[in-house]
């Protein structure tokens, strides 16, 4: 596993907090599990690794009521989300 720089830890930051946020609503959670092929043993196991944190970013910004609710849940700018997934591809 390659280990995110130090310099990422705001990034990781943003991403697991929309994880969680886009956990915390069903019919979201259930459409990030379909689309971005996801199981919940993955997310519990991986969800802090860049790859998994890219796929939940990716999956916000693919549909833009999702990407819009959850910067908006997290007080942040969508452009913030994106940025982040950008900051943590490889």
């Amino acid at each position: 596993m390659i280990r995110p720089s130090p310099n990422d830890s705001d990034s990781i930051t943003v991403a697991l907090q929309a994880l969680a946020v886009s956990l915390g609503d069903e019919a979201r959670a259930s459409r990030l599990l379909s689309l971005t092929g996801l199981t919940p043993d993955d997310l519990r196991h991986r969800a802090a690794e860049p790859a998994v944190l890219v796929a939940v970013l990716r999956f916000l910004e693919d549909h833009e009521p999702d990407l819009l609710a959850v910067a908006d849940m997290l007080g942040i700018k969508p452009q913030e989300l994106v940025a982040a997934r950008i900051a943590l591809e490889p």
